[in-house]
C-alpha cells in the first residue's frame, strides 16, 4: 500500500488547525506553518451550530471547547427601538436532541487553544511560527512552500488555510475581485459583569432594524458577552479586524436605537470596526495537488453564523477524502466536489440574509410584526437552516 501523503497546511486558524487535526487522527504526517509569531486570535466570537459541533466531538475535541463555552438554548428577533422580542429558531432549544450536537456560541481565542492543545498532543512538532509564506512551486516530490526568512516545507500537498488574503489562492487564481458591500461591522467583547442583569441569558440576540442590525450573545460559559454592530450606507472600506473605532462614532451610528443597545457599547473598552467586501464563489479552488479551505477559498458574510463551520467542515472532509480516495490528486478533486456547492450556498445566502435583517418594513411596529412573523416563522427558518444543520461530515458521499 501506497505511503500517506504529507501534507503541508498554510494557516493555523481554526480550519487549518480543524484540517491538521482530523489528518493526525488518521495517520498522516502534517506541518501546520503560520505567519503569527504565537496563535493569539483576535478577540471575537463564534458560532458553532450543531453540524460543527459533530465535527469537534468526532475528533475528541468536543467536551474541552464545551468546557469553555455558551450553550445557545435559543434565539430571538428584538425589535430595534422598543426592544420588543419574538423567540425564533426554537429548534436550538433542543438542537442535541434535534441534530444530535448541540449549538455552542464560544470565544474564538478559546477555541483555537482547544485546538493548539489537541494538535500538539497528537503530534508536538506539528505547529511551526513565524513563518511567512511568499510563494510555492511544484517538485518532482510534491510541492514546496517558501517564506519570506528562506526557509521551505516540502510536502506531497499544500493546504492554503491562509484566510482571506490567501497567498495559495492568489498564485493560483490571481487576487480576485472584491466587491465593497457598503457594510460596516463593530464588534467587542464584553465582561458580563459590566451588563445589565437581564441581559446576562443563554440566548442569541438579533436586533433587527431600518439599516442597521444587531447580534449579541454569550461567551465562555456566560463570563462575556459577543457584540456585533453593522451599519449599512457607508463609505469605510478598510478590510481588517483590528482598526480602532471609538464609543461615541458607535453611539452614533446606532442613534435611536433601544437603551439595551447602548448599555452594551457603553460597556465596551474598545470598539473595532471593519469593512465588508464581498467576493463571488471560487469556480475551482485547487490545481494539482494544492487546494484550499475555508476563507481562502469561499469567503462569506457573517449572516448565517457559518463562516467558521464551514472551514471546521471542509477540514474534516479533506482528511476524509486524503484516506478514502486512492492518489492525492483524485483525492483533492474530490474533496472540492463535495464541499464547492455547499459552501457556494452559504455564501449566496448569507448575502441575502442583509436584506432580511435591514428591511425598511422594519421601521415601525406594526410593520414589523408582519414581518418577522413572516420571515422569522420556526417553519420559515427551518427552510433557510435544516439543509445546514443535518449534514453529517461522517456520511456525506466523496
Amino acid at each position: 500500500m501506497a505511503a500517506k501523503p504529507r501534507v503541508v497546511i498554510l494557516g493555523a486558524g481554526i480550519g487549518g488547525l480543524i484540517a491538521a487535526l482530523a489528518l493526525l487522527r488518521r495517520g498522516f504526517a502534517v506541518e501546520v506553518h503560520e505567519q503569527a509569531q504565537a496563535l493569539r486570535e483576535v478577540g471575537a466570537g463564534v458560532q458553532i451550530s450543531s453540524n460543527g459541533a459533530r465535527v469537534l466531538y468526532e475528533l475528541g475535541v468536543g467536551e474541552a471547547v464545551a468546557a469553555v463555552s455558551s450553550e445557545t438554548r435559543g434565539k430571538e428577533i428584538r425589535l430595534w427601538n422598543t426592544g420588543q422580542a419574538w423567540p425564533i429558531a426554537d429548534v436550538l432549544a433542543e438542537a442535541k436532541a434535534r441534530y444530535g450536537y448541540p449549538y455552542f456560541t464560544v470565544y474564538r481565542p478559546d477555541l483555537l487553544a482547544a485546538l493548539e492543545a489537541a494538535v500538539r498532543a497528537a503530534a508536538p512538532q506539528a505547529i511551526h511560527l513565524g513563518h511567512k509564506a511568499e510563494g510555492f512551486e511544484a517538485t518532482a516530490q510534491g510541492v514546496r512552500l517558501r517564506f519570506t526568512d528562506g526557509d521551505m516545507a516540502e510536502g506531497d500537498v499544500l493546504v492554503g488555510a491562509d484566510g482571506i488574503h490567501s497567498v495559495v489562492r492568489r498564485q493560483l487564481w490571481g487576487e480576485g475581485a472584491a466587491r465593497f458591500t457598503g457594510l460596516l461591522a463593530w464588534r467587542g467583547v464584553i465582561p458580563m459583569a459590566r451588563l445589565p442583569a437581564h441581559l446576562n441569558r443563554p440566548v442569541g440576540s438579533n436586533w433587527v432594524g431600518p439599516g442597521r442590525h444587531v447580534v449579541h450573545y454569550p461567551l465562555r460559559c456566560g463570563e462575556l458577552m459577543n457584540f456585533v454592530g453593522v451599519v449599512e450606507g457607508v463609505d469605510w472600506q478598510v478590510e481588517s479586524w483590528t482598526a480602532r473605532g471609538s464609543q461615541a462614532e458607535l453611539h452614533r451610528d446606532f442613534a435611536g436605537w433601544h437603551p439595551d443597545i447602548h448599555a452594551m457599547i457603553d460597556a465596551i473598552e474598545t470598539p473595532f470596526r471593519w469593512a465588508f467586501l464581498a467576493r463571488d464563489p471560487l469556480p475551482r479552488w485547487g490545481q494539482g495537488r494544492v487546494t484550499l479551505l475555508g476563507d481562502a477559498c469561499h469567503p462569506t458574510l457573517p449572516f448565517m453564523a457559518q463562516g467558521a463551520v464551514m472551514a471546521i467542515e471542509d477540514g474534516f472532509i479533506l482528511a476524509r477524502a486524503l484516506a478514502e480516495i486512492p492518489g492525492p490528486e483524485a483525492a483533492l478533486d474530490r474533496y472540492e466536489a463535495a464541499r464547492r456547492d455547499r459552501t457556494a450556498r452559504v455564501v449566496t445566502g448569507s448575502a441575502a440574509n442583509t436584506k432580511r435583517f435591514h428591511n425598511p418594513e422594519l421601521a415601525h411596529a406594526e410593520g414589523a410584526a408582519a414581518y418577522v412573523a413572516r420571515e422569522f416563522a420556526v417553519e420559515a427558518m427551518l427552510e433557510r437552516t435544516e439543509w445546514l444543520y443535518t449534514y453529517d461530515v461522517t456520511q456525506v458521499a466523496l
